[in-house]
């Protein structure tokens, strides 16, 4: 930072209140979260370039008030990508998150995570990836871990390749890529199936119930977000929570680390975890889902 500026490729972008405790835990600043995000860059702007976002961004620190928007405030700079997308009623201006810059001017705007859609706006109603939010009913993470390799070991047999990250919450994400082949509603009524399917085979362990009265103790497959303007929190965001986590890409050999949690991974060490590219190549591995929609139907004859 030079002169309360940040130079990010050809952008020269000016900070506002650098000093801004937005963490108080930590004491970590808007200029600690300005940092955090531009040395990220590099690992985050390939996941979330040409995404729809939606802004969590909280002026006043994680104890102030949030501001939750999906529309572009006016007096963002022009050099900022944008997507109008349809919604019911209308349709909204998105920012569109495609170089360093643009992330580290958001986090100018004290954006602390960043929300993207499952689909890239120039196919926008046919996702490229499915995603299961495994969402714990107690502090107790060790069924998040055991959840987590029982969704991967269903994907597997129906025939797509599962990838795993720390939601830096509360639980785990489980995302399998895809083709961008289906649309949004094939591919909800695939996640909706898989999860009913999961939560039959495991009925003491886990739910599809969103009613957490109804939850019983057991842990939601949550497969709501597989929808047209749903949102997922992106790879490597900051999370609104105390330390400063990150939703970060694993490896599935950190699922069997009995010391594993959603928060493991912070604005500490997240740079360093990064760097090993626990998701190198990971789109590589997309499909179609013509044949694992054969396969789980198959599975659900058969009970």
């Amino acid at each position: 930072m030079v002169n309360g500026a940040v130079r990010v490729g050809r952008r020269s972008i000016s900070l506002s209140k650098p000093d801004k405790v937005l963490f108080p835990e930590g004491g970590y600043a808007k200029a600690d979260v300005v940092e955090y995000f531009r040395r990220i860059a590099p690992f985050m702007v390939p996941e979330i370039r040409g995404r729809a976002m939606t802004l969590e961004r909280f002026p006043d620190g994680i104890e102030g008030g949030r501001v939750f928007s999906k529309g572009i405030p006016k007096y963002f700079p022009a050099w900022i990508d944008r997507a109008k997308l349809k919604k019911e009623g209308g349709s909204v201006t998105h920012v569109v998150c495609n170089d360093a810059a643009t992330l580290v001017y958001l986090a100018n705007q004290a954006t602390i995570t960043q929300h993207v859609g499952l689909s890239r706006v120039d196919r926008i109603d046919n996702p490229d990836q499915i995603i299961f939010d495994l969402d714990p009913s107690s502090s107790d993470f060790a069924p998040v871990r055991a959840a987590a390799k029982v969704v991967k070991a269903l994907l597997h047999d129906v025939g797509l390749s599962a990838f795993v990250k720390t939601s830096g919450s509360k639980g785990l994400h489980v995302v399998a890529p895809l083709d961008r082949s289906a649309t949004f509603d094939v591919v909800r009524a695939f996640a909706r199936d898989f999860a009913s399917l999961l939560a039959a085979r495991h009925p003491g362990e886990l739910t599809v119930e969103f009613r957490k009265d109804k939850r019983r103790g057991r842990l939601l497959v949550d497969w709501m977000r597989n929808a047209y303007g749903q949102t997922a929190v992106a790879p490597y965001s900051l999370r609104a929570r105390p330390g400063a986590p990150v939703a970060m890409p694993i490896g599935w050999d950190e699922v069997e680390d009995d010391a594993l949690t959603a928060r493991r991974y912070t604005i500490e060490n997240a740079l360093e975890h990064a760097a090993r590219h626990p998701w190198k190549g990971w789109r590589r591995h997309a499909r179609a889902l013509t044949k694992p929609r054969r396969h789980l139907d198959s599975l659900i004859a058969e009970r």
